[in-house]
């Protein structure tokens, strides 16, 4: 079996974005949960996530809309989360 191979989607994700890897479950599982019946499988979402060279890290729904909008996963989204004001940082 390929080492490469062993390395988990969340992992790769946390690598990516620069978090922990528990930031990185809970934003794969939260980009399943903006689905709202058909939920596309980690390894999707990582590949997905890997071809878009995101500069910053994206909410899971902005991903989750981005793969639905390009046909990768062509499932019903749920509604937005709403916005949280505190969450973005104005002064950068």
């Amino acid at each position: 079996m390929n080492p490469k191979d062993k390395i988990k989607a969340f992992e790769k994700i946390a690598r990516i974005f620069e978090i922990s890897n528990e930031s990185a479950k809970y934003f794969l599982n939260h980009v399943q949960k903006s689905f709202k019946l058909e939920r596309p499988p980690h390894k999707l979402i990582l590949e997905f996530v890997e071809k878009q060279n995101y500069q910053f890290q994206p909410t899971p729904y902005d991903v989750a809309s981005a793969m639905k909008e390009s046909g990768v996963w062509n499932y019903d989204l749920g509604s937005p989360p709403p916005a949280v004001e505190d969450e973005e940082d104005i002064y950068k």
